[in-house]
Order: structure tokens, then sequence, then C-alpha cells
């Protein structure tokens, strides 16, 4: 059978730089595709090349006829003034306005990316970049198609959601090409891996381990250039086949040849060794909750919660999109004030916390000043690094290194950012979903860092392979005001949340009275102003923060600025809250 889409000795360059040279690949009816490859190094490209949005330079490419593919990438864009229902229902040509609810496929796919809760009204220019980003998903994958091409889809679902979309496409025939850092949906889903290195495609039987494999097999036979890449490919395949099971689909290379390419690696850490050292460095005390509670809005996340993060403790807190896990992250942080009960920090605490927003720094200064700012050199466990080793532990070779913080990408600064947190040599890590933006080659430098890292760690992240790696234990929100231990782990909160949204009552049944038709069209407007309000204030807060960084040497006015910025801040919070309620007058 003719392959879907052909790509005949094609180029494609990005300035002078090559992304593709002389690429010939296919694409057969039912493959499932994972691209793979350090960030800007082609991925996209080859994504866009493929599905015909970029014409190649040189090189042909060629599609079946009447082939049915849908392209989903972080450049696409839905109509600012569209619905929900005019992006997604409207394109599938149902006879009557609510025809499309008996069809089940599609209830499956907008109950499963959360679209349903969004509100087929809603409008897509009031909604946020992830938001119009699961639309754009949900509009591509009600379709009957051949093919989907997809560009990082996960970044914008939670644990639940990612298992959902592995599931989904699991479940269809249709052909697919990813590019995605997510390690599990890659191993769950794909059955080859594309490698997109240097300006070619290496192409791989099997998902993420078995690309894993043949990756560090092939650097065991490559010259000494490449011993910092093997040591890491071998340390992660050597997790991989610790795991029960094995994560190998089937065993395509010899069991054997695995056994003794990993025979000498040492476990990830020496968890006693490390919770000894952790006790030396931070005594008995580092961060409690006592009696706390937080609300937003009329909605209680947790109320008269106890929780006392140890010396040494590395947890992974796990909950569905808007469960809270930001809020109870910053209030451990102390960035967020309780809404009742107290909060302790031990007085040997040097703390650190990666939040989700980028930080602005001078767009003048080049990425080496950047993190020498900070500090010169770093000890990190047993390893004593310089500035310019960490960056490169980052993906910032040492040319990128001399490159200016304004020319980066959101990437390229999410790891700057985390560079400069970690020259600080904090012992206590507060990390919110650290994993965004990050290649699989920076994320295997992150989790090797951070193997060995001597402190206090708690991290949300949707990415289960991170969570599982870096994390001795895992809590949960459940929305029921606790903070719930999951001795089994993600797994085992896969299962609870199941058994929930099984045990859940009929819409029919909640004991609540429906919101009008006119009490809904109020909320939607309300809504829509709400949004526009905090995109407002989060623009101001960051014109702030740059104005603080600016006024460093003039305390009057630093005092005036911060003063200024907590009034933001705190108006963004009430306007937070403000739109919690009216989604679910929205939402009926």
């Amino acid at each position: 059978m003719a392959n879907l889409v052909n790509l005949e000795t094609v180029s494609k360059s990005f300035g002078v730089r090559p992304l593709l040279d002389s690429v010939s690949l296919g694409v057969g009816a039912g493959d499932r595709i994972g691209v793979v490859g350090l960030n800007g190094g082609g991925k996209t490209t080859l994504l866009e090349v493929l599905a015909g949005i970029a014409e190649p330079d040189d090189g042909r490419v060629s599609r079946q006829r009447d082939v049915r593919m849908a392209v989903v990438t972080q450049r696409t864009e839905l109509p600012p003034e569209s619905t929900v229902r005019n992006a997604v229902i409207d394109p599938l040509g149902f006879d009557a306005e609510h025809e499309w609810a008996a069809d089940a496929r599609v209830r499956n796919i907008l109950d499963g990316l959360g679209i349903t809760a969004l509100g087929l009204d809603s409008v897509v220019g009031t909604m946020s970049g992830g938001e119009r980003r699961r639309v754009a998903l949900a509009a591509a994958l009600v379709r009957e198609l051949d093919l989907v091409v997809l560009d990082e889809p996960t970044n914008h679902l939670d644990v639940e959601g990612v298992r959902w979309l592995a599931d989904h496409l699991l479940a269809r025939r249709t052909a697919l090409v990813v590019v995605t850092h997510d390690r599990w949906f890659l191993d769950t889903v794909c059955t080859r891996t594309w490698e997109v290195v240097g300006g070619r495609v290496e192409q791989y039987e099997g998902g993420y381990a078995d690309w894993i494999f043949a990756r560090a097999e092939r650097a065991r036979l490559a010259d000494a250039i490449e011993e910092k890449r093997r040591n890491l490919a071998r340390k992660e395949l050597a997790w991989l086949r610790r795991g029960a099971p094995a994560r190998t689909s089937k065993p395509r290379y010899r069991i054997e040849a695995a056994e003794a390419l990993i025979s000498d690696v040492p476990p990830p850490r020496d968890t006693v060794e490390l919770l000894a050292f952790a006790k030396r460095r931070l005594g008995r005390t580092v961060l409690e909750l006592e009696d706390a509670t937080l609300t937003v809005g009329d909605r209680t996340l947790v109320r008269d919660l106890t929780w006392r993060v140890g010396p040494g403790d590395r947890i992974g807190i796990v909950g569905v999109n808007g469960s809270g896990k930001t809020t109870l992250l910053r209030a451990l942080a102390g960035e967020r004030e309780l809404d009742g009960g107290r909060r302790i920090q031990g007085q040997t605490v040097k703390l650190a916390h990666l939040s989700q927003e980028l930080h602005d720094l001078d767009g003048s200064m080049r990425v080496l000043e950047a993190v020498e700012e900070v500090a010169r050199r770093v000890v990190l466990g047993k390893q004593e690094m310089s500035a310019s080793q960490l960056a490169e532990r980052f993906g910032f070779s040492s040319q990128r290194q001399w490159t200016p913080v304004g020319d980066l990408s959101g990437g390229e600064r999410r790891r700057l950012q985390l560079c400069r947190l970690l020259m600080a040599e904090p012992n206590v890590l507060l990390l919110d979903e650290p994993t965004n933006d990050l290649d699989i080659d920076t994320l295997q430098q992150l989790e090797d860092l951070l193997d060995s890292w001597p402190g206090t760690l708690v991290v949300i992240s949707h990415d289960r392979y991170l969570v599982e790696r870096v994390c001795d234990q895992v809590v949960a929100l459940f929305g029921d005001g606790r903070l719930t231990d999951l001795p089994g782990g993600i797994d085992e909160y896969l299962r609870r949340r199941d058994a929930a949204v099984a045990s859940a009552p009929a819409p029919a049944a909640v004991q609540k009275a429906p919101s009008s038709a006119a009490d809904q069209r109020a909320a939607r407007k309300e809504l829509a102003r709400l949004e526009r309000r905090l995109e407002q204030l989060h623009k101001k807060e960051a014109e702030l923060h740059a104005k603080l960084a600016e006024a460093a040497t003039d305390p009057e006015r630093l005092m005036a600025l911060d003063a200024e910025l907590k009034s933001v801040l705190a108006e963004a919070e009430d306007v937070e809250a403000q739109w919690l309620e009216a989604a679910e007058t929205a939402e009926g």
C-alpha cells in the first residue's frame, strides 16, 4: 500500500542554518510516529513541510489523493471571533442544533479535552492560550481522518488529559505524527520514532524506551566526544528497565545487550545518603502548613490542612487543571497568604520557586551574564560546576551563551530561569511544571541533576516520567478539601479519578438550581470582561517587574513600585475569584 505522505530528498533552511538536509521518509496508513530532537533542531519544520504548511527549499513532498489530514501545531490559530461551537461542531454538518449530542464519539472528545466545561458558546478570542490549543485539538479530532499531525499536544493537558488523549489515539486507526517531550505518551502511543538531528532524520522502530536503547547503543560505538550524552542515555535506560514491567513494548533488541550496556550504571540516587545530607543542611523543620485553609471565591481548595514537608522529601503534586495545585505551591512558598492557619519555615531554609510565569530580565544581558549574576560556581550534590558548565547542561552551547536574553525563545527563557534558580544553591526547590518547553535532552539533564540533589523537592508536573523518576511520594488534590497521599503513585491517582467519575451523579441529579439562558448569556459576557481585565493586570504586573529591576538602586521608588505590585496582585486574585463564579453560572 502506498504511503499517505512521502518526502523525497527534502531540504529546508532557516537563514543559513539547514534544518532539513536531503531528508527522505514516508508515513503509512496506521503509522504512529513520535518526533524527537533538540529545541530548534527542526522538529516543527519537519511537521509543517510534511503537512504542506511550509514549502521545502528543495526536494518533493507528495500526498495520496484525497488523504484526510488535520494539523495542530503551535502556530495553529482559530478565528478569534468564533465560538467553540463554530470551531468544533458546525464543520461536522449536523442538521439539528443538538444532533451532535447524540454522537458518543464527539461527546467523548469534548469531555476528554475539557471542552464541555468551557462552554460551546465561549468565544475563542477571550480564552487563554492553553484553552485555544485544546479547542483546536478538539476541532481536529472530531473529524474522520487518515492522518493527524500534532505539535506538543500534551503541553496544556493534566495527567488525566494526557492519558485520555493517548487512549483516544490508540483506539483510532488514524495515522499519527506527533512532536512531544512527554516520554510516557511517546512510549504508550508510538510504534516508530524519528529523531531530527543535524539536518537528518534518524528512524527507529518502537517508542521512547526502544529509541533510548538504540541511542545508547549507537553512542557506545561513537567516539569520546559523545561521552556525556552516552552516560545520560545509559542512565535513562537503566531507570526504564528497572521499572516493573520494563517499558519496551516488545523485545525488539537482545536482552543480553541491554543488560551489558547498563550493568555498571548505579541507581538514580542513594536515598539514604541524600536524606542524611539533607538533614545536616536543613535540620528538622523545613516547610509546614498547620490547619491551613485556601479558598478562591466560593471554592475551598484545602481546609484545615496540616502538611509537613521534611528534609530530603521528594514530593509530586497531581490533580486536574484548576484543582488548586499552583495556589497550594505558592502558599507553601510564602507567596500567597493563607485564608486560615499558619505557615512555618525552618531557619536554615534557602528556598527557590520555579513558577509558570517567566520573570523579565534585562534583554541586553547575555545568557552567561544572567547566570553569573547569581553566582560564578555552584555545587549541586557532589558536582561542582561553573556557571558556563551549568548553562551548557541546560542546552546553552558555549556560543549560545553570548546571545542577548531579549533574543531567546520562550522555552530558552524557561531554561535560563531554571538555571538561575539552581545557581543560587537552594536547599528547597518548588517546581511548577518544570518540563514545559524543555526537549528530551534537557529533561534528561534536569533529571540527572535532581537525581543527586540533596535537598527538599516539591514538584507539580503532568510529566509522569519526571514525577516517577525524581519523586519518592505522590500527593493529590481531589477537590474534597484534603491533600491525599498516594502510595501507588500516579497509577493510583488515575484509578481513583476513574472511580470518582464513574460514581458521579448524572447532570440531571445534581442538586442545584439550573441557570436560565439569560443568566448564562450574562455570565458569558461577564467572563469576557473579566478575562480582558485579567490580561490587563498580567501586563501591568510584567511592567512593574521590569520597573522594579530598573529601580534596584532607588529604595524610595522600590517601595512605591512594590506597593503598586501588591495592589495589582490582590486585584488579580479577586478577579480570578469572580471569574470562577461566572464560569460556574455560564456552564449552567
